[in-house]
């Protein structure tokens, strides 16, 4: 294929997220068009949502859900076949609400009679005050009518996501699509089997979506992004359909899960679906691409770029030697294209700080590329994304944060980093006041000691509103053994002074850590628990910790006490890998009290409470100081 100033569309196949682009078609689209190459982007995953949840949509999945018996059908489905007509009538003017286009329906919503309510409300029972009164009252209060119509909007796309996933494809969600036919999957047959199936009507509907956007477009090459394990099977699906009709565009495979699961790729029928699968950055390899597409370079100087032999059918690795592009010239990331105003703002979680990840339209930007500490013993340290750490100037952000308002019309910024660097961020915050750009961002860091009240000060007047790190288990054994390099206590002053400042402070938490006991979890609860009684925190979420192969634990397996589980044999995607713990921890047992415990601390219940009482078995009395935390504040030792 020999193809003169290519066309390109880069797709964000389903399922990512809901109210706002995933960033990488943005990235990808601006870095193309900076170098003059023709390129589109689309966003199936939204477009599939939208065509699905829509009176048209509804009537076809109220057709699947007739043709299953009564008795085999689902909670959800009883419910949505009870009040068929109230879905099909409130659908299309639900999401307009979500959208902001219909704000003043937020009277009828809030009032509990306009739209069906499915088994996903009976959540709002926990929520019933002492008096018997308003279940929502406490938590929006008189002048929260909008944020509360809101919610219970979201209740009721989860209560059609659940029928969706009930009588039309199992494996259907809003985040984690048909993820287990790809997660840390050492074969292909599942996936391969799934993809040989009937299509489904949700198949049914990508397939068409995916024509459609081949028709706008006319792509000699499409590029598929996959981040996570729930967008893969979506995304072989688009790749088939193009397959099926247009063989001559070329398609490529890329993105997150590619980068961490599928670095020793051996399997051949992937390239049924696509021509090409890059690692890492995307820059440089779809560079070395189109110019072997326009015929300038050959198939042996492609760069990080699997491919599959004509001939042998084997899968090839190649990569020519060539230096990235450096992150202050990928250039400035653009929206062009995607339908910015049809977004779903959604509000599944009460909890301020925790809702920012599925409320509003964020513009999703780095500070910089890869982690300046790269030392965590639980991260992918040894992959690009993380090992290859590369900063742009504060000019240069604060100019791609101005372009990007101009075009957006939109002001609030998520940073995307892994970590980012605090001198950076106190460059940028100096940068963005000079300016009086007058924008909202939030964004994840190391809680290190160089995040000084004077800073996190500098940070909110440049419009930091909230800010996510990195906490894992709070315990100061461990926290030294994941090689984190910061201390509970550090960590309590840090988040102190975030919160002081007015930002709003998110802790990610981790449990199952090897050598972690009970009463290491029993500790770090308590630490968890005085974080929150002494507003250094706002909102957590407790993870199982995973050990992959590509993470110092995964690697030097011996150093932290644990023996690796042989991985089973197989050529597709190897990440996760199981190990054996001495310590014999039913950690799995310990996880939904945890779970439990911090969804109470962010609404503010239990805070008092013996932190052994939410667990449903016997544990050990913590050995933490009931004032631990209090102490560790008002000493400010630095």
């Amino acid at each position: 294929m020999s193809v003169s100033n290519p066309r390109v569309l880069a797709v964000i196949p389903p399922m990512t997220q809901l109210n706002t682009p995933y960033p990488s078609s943005a990235y990808l689209t601006g870095f193309l068009r900076s170098r003059g190459v023709t390129a589109f982007q689309e966003d199936l995953a939204l477009a599939l949502v939208l065509r699905l949840l829509s009176p048209e949509g509804l009537q076809a999945v109220a057709a699947k859900v007739q043709e299953i018996p009564e008795a085999r059908r689902s909670p959800a489905m009883h419910a949505f076949a009870a009040q068929q007509e109230r879905y099909l009538a409130t659908v299309a003017p639900a999401i307009a609400f979500l959208q902001g286009r219909d704000s003043t329906l937020a009277h009828r919503i809030a009032g509990r009679h306009y739209l069906p309510e499915g088994p996903r409300f009976a959540t709002l029972d926990v929520y019933v005050d002492d008096e018997g009164g308003d279940p929502l009252g406490w938590a929006f209060g008189a002048l929260g009518l909008h944020d509360k119509a809101k919610h219970l909007a979201t209740l009721y796309l989860n209560d059609l996501a659940d029928v969706l996933r009930d009588a039309v494809d199992e494996r259907f969600e809003f985040v984690r699509y048909a993820e287990s036919l790809a997660g840390s999957q050492p074969t292909f047959d599942p996936l391969a089997e799934a993809l040989a199936a009937p299509p489904t009507l949700v198949d049914e509907m990508l397939q068409a979506l995916t024509h459609e956007a081949i028709e706008r477009h006319a792509p000699d090459v499409v590029l598929l992004s996959v981040p996570f394990p729930g967008s893969v099977y979506a995304a072989f699906r688009i790749a088939q359909a193009i397959k099926a009709r247009h063989p001559h565009i070329a398609t490529v495979l890329g993105g997150g899960f590619v980068n961490t699961e599928l670095r020793e790729l051996a399997e051949p029928r992937v390239f049924d679906h696509f021509d090409y699968v890059t690692l890492d950055a995307g820059e440089r390899p779809l560079i070395a691409l189109l110019e072997h597409l326009q015929g300038q370079r050959g198939r042996q100087r492609l760069v990080r770029t699997f491919v599959r032999d004509a001939e042998t059918r084997a899968v090839q690795y190649v990569n020519m030697m060539e230096a990235d592009i450096a992150f202050a010239e990928v250039g400035t990331p653009t929206w062009d294209g995607l339908p910015l105003d049809r977004y779903l703002s959604l509000l599944d979680m009460l909890n301020p700080m925790h809702r920012l990840w599925s409320d509003g339209r964020w513009n999703k930007l780095t500070v910089a590329h890869g982690c300046y500490w790269k030392k965590c013993s639980f991260c992918d340290v040894s992959l690009d994304y993380i090992s290859r750490y590369e900063g742009a100037s504060a000019t240069v952000l604060a100019d791609r944060i101005e372009q990007i308002v101009r075009e957006t019309g939109q002001t609030g910024f998520h940073f995307v980093d892994e970590a980012a660097p605090p001198k950076a961020l106190k460059a940028l915050a100096t940068e963005l006041i000079a300016r009086n750009a007058g924008i909202s961002w939030w964004g994840n860091v190391r809680f290190e000691k160089t995040f000084t009240p004077d800073l996190a000060e500098l940070m909110a007047d440049s419009g930091c509103i909230a800010i996510s790190g990195g906490l894992e288990v709070a315990s100061d054994r461990l926290l030294q053994l994941m090689k984190k390099g910061v201390s509970v206590d550090q960590v309590a002053r840090v988040t102190r002074a975030f919160t002081d400042a007015g930002i709003l402070v998110h802790a990610y938490l981790m449990y199952g850590f090897p050598t972690q006991t009970v009463q290491d979890t029993v500790d770090a609860l308590e630490y968890v628990r005085q974080l929150f009684a002494n507003g250094c925190i706002q909102s957590g979420f407790f993870h199982r910790f995973a050990c992959t192969v590509h993470s110092p634990v995964g690697k030097n397996p011996e150093e932290y006490g644990v023996t690796l589980v042989p991985l089973p044999p197989g050529d597709f995607a190897k990440n996760d890998v199981a190990f054996f713990d001495p310590t014999g921890v039913d950690h799995d047992a310990l996880g939904g009290a945890l779970k439990k415990a911090i969804y109470n601390y962010m609404h503010g219940i239990g805070l008092e409470e013996d932190v052994r009482a939410w667990f449903p078995f016997k544990v050990p009395k913590t050995t933490v100081a009931r004032h631990r935390i209090e102490r560790a504040l008002t000493s400010r030792a630095h």
